[in-house]
This record gives structure tokens, sequence and C-alpha cells, in this order.
């Protein structure tokens, strides 16, 4: 590997991938791509591996992904100059579409009659039909529920659109002029990526080019193994839950973490069998970046020059053994999936904890609750679907600072929609949008803040989908000492007669003037509340972020006037330091209470052990057990759920 190559194209392939994505967002249509920049557009090479991967607008998380299982489902040797390739199918391609809603696209880049890489982009598309405007809802129980599916294939060939497949699209989606807009966009971001290809191969040689797509990979897994080596060896265990749609049952998820010198494994064995309701996912055979997301931040984090292509994964496995949440089989429905992308993201960030020394961070608000609304256009008569928000709450208190407000480190790339742009294309009116104030998990470095927003609907009518809401119940932990951080909320029509908590939406009818007020979770705190600098305290009530009430309550400091009363905090710290020492983590009231009954080991014997019944009768046994398990009152161990269900399936005559 010639240095100073490596770094000249290592550069080059950035700046390419930089200019092809900017082109594509800047001439997108929807609100959900050309604002909230749920998009991309990126280079790979023959083997499916991204070299020239985008940072400053759209997605990050798929820099890992693997294109080459898509393109085997047509063939490489039966693509030609001009074909592009189409499927937004998460059960082919081996897992390179995570749910319908994500439309790829491949382009082969010819130089000589030969292959040397693969153009992609993807968008988010805001409605492929379905039964829901949007396409999504919480509580589809099949994939069906979810629009339009459709296997790799041409959508062009050798140039030419295939419109029997686009009509065939375009039919079942309620908004198919403004896909068209989004995936035309995406079409010309691959055709310049295509044009600087063939660029950098006319200068460089084709030899070259893809000597040097080699090094920048073989770069990237260097530093990877870098990164890794540097984690404490040894085997982590993780848990967290997710919330079921109704707010009163739990999934559990599970995350061990393996680390032997330069490489690494995630095995999410022990998590719960996939639901009947639209959380799940696949991620296939392979490595998948949903299955080690937090490490692969991990490593940009700390090798900061890292170049940004699909080396980062070489050291890293991950296993979800096939027919849980988190490698679902057909026909689950999958478009929540980053709710539970995102928990998942939390268990295994619980073992980086314990793999660092000292910590890295604490749990953040771990929901992305994307607010679509449907509504008549007075002046044409027909629907319109339109993304509001990307609902999202803060980061967890981290080793070296607070966390970040109203954004996650998982969805870090989604960018709040202009109130303007909202207002335009929806009936809505927004009466507020701002940082919730005492929602911080308390900590030396507390956690982000709560977003609360209030859309008045000043409609006729208006239909609210939002998927990705969580974590109503189950607080956000806090890590070495720190809080937990607060639970999210609805409300419709808050300070009125008619005011009510509505909990998770699934589909929401707002009639004129109905106001809808939400409040995300927020991150919580990263070590002792008491150790926070009474300055820092001091500066978020003068901000009025937090109260007074809240800075003695959680840091011990008092506040007289607009200064801290130095004396008074010293003794009302020392007062209550000793009541300050706990566990590593703080995982909130609710689920110290679950796991008081139901231990995370008992939890991962339950699930392992329903994995051996049939697939379409996994929820119902392990909803039975759970009941039957739960009326003892007692902590319930691995051999009870053994035993309990070894009678179960005796009963449904299983064994």
């Amino acid at each position: 590997m010639d240095p100073v190559r490596t770094e000249v194209m290592k550069n080059r392939f950035a700046a390419i991938a930089e200019e092809a994505s900017n082109v594509a967002y800047r001439t997108a249509y929807t609100t959900f791509v050309k604002q909230t920049q749920d998009y991309q557009v990126a280079l790979a090479n023959r083997e499916g591996e991204f070299f020239a991967y985008p940072v400053r607008q759209g997605v990050t998380s798929s820099v890992c992904q693997n294109l080459r299982p898509m393109v085997d489902e047509i063939g490489i040797e039966n693509l030609a100059p001009g074909d592009i390739i189409i499927s937004n199918d998460p059960f082919s391609g081996d897992a390179l579409c995570t749910h319908t809603m994500d439309i790829h696209m491949i382009r082969p880049v010819f130089r000589d009659g030969s292959i040397i890489a693969f153009g992609w982009a993807f968008i988010h598309a805001s409605d492929i039909g379905g039964a829901v405007p949007g396409s999504i809802s919480p509580t589809s129980k099949e994939v069906f529920q979810e629009g339009v599916r459709i296997r790799p294939n041409l959508l062009y060939r050798k140039g030419e659109l295939n419109r029997q497949l686009w009509n065939f699209f375009a039919d079942n989606s309620r908004i198919p002029d403004l896909i068209w807009g989004d995936l035309q966009a995406m079409l010309s971001g691959l055709s310049l990526l295509d044009r600087r290809a063939q660029e950098l191969c006319e200068r460089y040689g084709t030899a070259g080019f893809l000597e040097g797509v080699a090094d920048v990979i073989a770069l990237s897994e260097l530093k990877a193994r870098q990164a890794i080596a540097r984690l404490k060896a040894g085997e982590y265990v993780f848990n967290d839950y997710l919330e079921t749609h109704d707010g009163k049952g739990h999934i559990y998820i599970q995350a061990r973490l393996r680390i032997t010198g330069e490489t690494l494994e995630v095995d999410c064995t022990g998590s719960d069998p996939q639901v009947p309701f639209s959380l799940n996912f696949v991620t296939g055979e392979r490595t998948h970046p949903f299955l080690c997301m937090p490490i692969i931040n991990y490593v940009l984090t700390t090798e900061p020059t890292i170049p940004m292509t699909g080396g980062i994964i070489r050291p890293m496995r991950t296993k979800a053994p096939k027919g849980t949440l988190l490698n679902a089989e057909f026909p689950a429905a999958m478009g929540n999936r980053w709710v539970a992308v995102m928990r998942l993201y939390d268990a295994i960030l619980g073992c980086l904890n314990q793999a660092v020394p000292g910590g890295l961070a604490a749990a953040g608000a771990g929901q992305a609750g994307i607010i679509a609304v449907a509504a008549f256009d007075e002046a044409t008569g027909r629907q319109h679907v339109s993304v509001v928000e990307p609902f999202i709450g803060g980061t967890g208190g981290r080793c070296n600072g607070d966390g970040v407000d109203g954004i996650d480190t998982p969805v870090g790339f989604l960018k709040s929609a202009p109130i303007e742009a909202v207002e335009l294309e929806t009936p809505f009116v927004i009466r507020r949008f701002m940082i919730e104030r005492d929602s911080f998990g308390p900590g030396r470095h507390r956690g982000g803040g709560a977003v609360r927003i209030e859309m008045e609907n000043k409609g006729l009518g208006a239909t609210v989908t939002v998927r990705g809401l969580d974590r109503f119940r189950f607080q956000p932990w806090g890590a070495m000492g720190g809080g937990a951080g607060h639970s999210g909320r609805t409300v419709l029509n808050p300070g009125t007669p008619e005011e009510r908590e509505i909990g998770k939406i699934d589909v929401l009818e707002l009639k004129e003037g109905d106001l809808l007020r939400m409040i995300t979770p927020a991150g919580g705190g990263f070590g002792d509340p008491f150790e926070r600098e009474p300055r820092q305290v001091l500066e978020d009530v003068l901000a009025g972020l937090i109260s007074r009430d809240s800075a003695r309550a959680d840091y011990g400091v008092v506040i007289a006037g607009d200064e801290v009363d130095e004396a008074a905090t010293a003794r009302t710290r020392a007062a209550r330091r000793n009541d300050r020492l706990g566990p590593a983590f703080s995982l909130g009231p609710v689920r110290s209470a679950l796991e008081e009954t139901w231990p995370p080991t008992a939890s991962a014997t339950l699930a392992d052990t329903v994995m051996r019944a049939p697939l379409g009768l996994r929820p119902y046994i392990i909803e039975t057990l759970r009941q039957r398990l739960g009326r003892s009152g007692q902590k319930i161990t691995v051999a009870a759920v053994q035993s309990a269900a070894e009678a179960l399936f005796r009963e449904r005559r299983l064994v």
C-alpha cells in the first residue's frame, strides 16, 4: 500500500461521493428526502463493499452494508451498461433492504466492457401503498400490510425504462409523482458517480483506480482493528427492552460482546422471537451493520481519519438466530424496525461501557418517532401524504461531556424539517417546538434533553401516523452513577376539557382545531450528579433547562438569586453523598421492578426455549408462559422457565 496514493484516493473518493449525494439531495421532491435527508448515494466495489461514502448529508448508518447479494439476484454476468436494479424487498438480497419503504437502486459502472464498481442509491419512500398513509403502522402484523414489495428487478435495461414495472409500483402509491421525482434525483447522483469514476480511471488508469479502491478499504480495516485492540478483551453481556404497542408488555433484547485482540463478535442469541407487529428486521447470514452499529460508531470516533468504507466491518462478526426479532423470517412486518435497531444499540452500548475503562456513555432517548400526516388538499381534492418531523430525544451523557439535546446517536443523520415547510405542506400549525424542561437524566455529564412539539390541525381533518415511539415506560438508563432519563408521552388537546393521554400513536384522526402534544424521552446521565460542577448546574437553571428544585434534588446545588450558594450546596451534598452510591447502571423503577421478577437469565432462557416452537405459535407461547410464570409473584428461575415450557409444549402437543 502506497500511503501517499492511498490518501489521495481516499480524498478523491470522498469528494465524488459528497458531490453526487449533494446533487441527489438538492433535486429531491419529498420532505423526507429533501429536508429530513433519509436517502443516500455511494459507490461500492465489485464485491459490494462501499469505498466512496458521503458523511455531510444523508444516511450514514449504511456504510457497512453490502450490495453484492442483491446484484447476484440478477446475476452480474447479466448486467449491461445503462442497467438499473431496483428493489425494496427485505427478504431478498441478504437484507440490504430492511423494510419495504426503502427503495434501493444499483447501477453497474462499466469500463472497457467490464464492471469496475457499483453505484448505489436509496430513498425512504413517503408512501408505497399499504394499509395506512405513509405505509407504516406500528401494529401491522404482516409485510403484506406495508405496501407493494418488489424483488430485485431491472427498472432500466440498457437505458430504457421498464414502464410496466414502474406502473405497477406507481399504481400502489398514494403519491407516485413525488416518489418518481425522488428516484430521478437519485438517478442523477448515480449518473454523476459513473462519470467521476470514469474520470479517475482516465487519470490514474483502470488498474490504478482498482488498486486505490482496494487500498482505501484495507486502510479502513487496519484502523478498525487498531480501535478494537484498544478495548478490554473479554465477554460482556447487557440487555434492554422494547415496549409492546399497548404499553403493557415487553420484548427482551440481549447482546453478548466477545472481544479477542483485533476482532470481536456480537451475539444476539437470547433475544425474543419475531413479533406479530412491525418491530422486526432482517439481517441475513452475513455480518450486518444493524447488529454492531455502536461498534462502528466507536471505531469512527476513536479513529477520526478512517476512510468511510465497508472495510470498517471486516474485523467484526454478528449473530442473530433466524426467526428472532433481529433476524426475522417471512412474512414479518418491519416498517417500525428502527426502534428495535435503537434498542439493540443500547444493549451493545451497555456492553461497551464494560469494555471501555471508565465507561463510554449512557443510553439515549432510544426512539425516532417519524410523524406523518395525510390530509386532503382542499384545492385539488386529492389526498397528500407528508412527513412532519423525525421526532427524536437527546443522547445519553458521555464520558467526556453532556448529551446532545434533541438528537440521538443512531439517528444523528436525520434533520428536522423547517417549520415553514411543514406548515406549507400540511394542515398543521406548529405551536411549540422546544427542549422540555427538567427532562434530562442527571449526571456529572447530564443526558440530552427531550423535545416537545405541539401541532394544531387547521384543516377539516387529518390522519396522523407515528412509527418509532418507545420508552414510555422503560426509561433510558444512566451509566456510572448517572440517573435515568425521563420517559416520553403524548397528550391530545392539553389544558382543555377534552384532554387525554393517548400513549403511542398508531393511526390518529384529528378533527379541525385539535392540538397534539408529543414529548420524547431524554438521555440518561453519566457519572455521579453530585460531581457536576455547580456552575454548570447554574447555567442550566438560568437557561431555563432545569428548575431550581431539580438543581437541589438531583445535583445538590442550591441557587440563591442568580448565583450558586456555595455553603448551602456543600452542606446539601455532604448530607446526601452516601445516598448517591449505587449500581453502575441506573435502570429506572419500571425495569428494576421487572428484573426483580424476571432476571435477564430467565428472560434469555425463555426466548431460546420458545424458538423450538413453530414460527406462527411463538408469540402465543411466549406470552402464555410469561402470564403463567408471573402468577406466582416469585422471582422466576431458569429451571422454572424450562419446566413451564415443557408442560406447555406437551399441552400443545409440540413435543
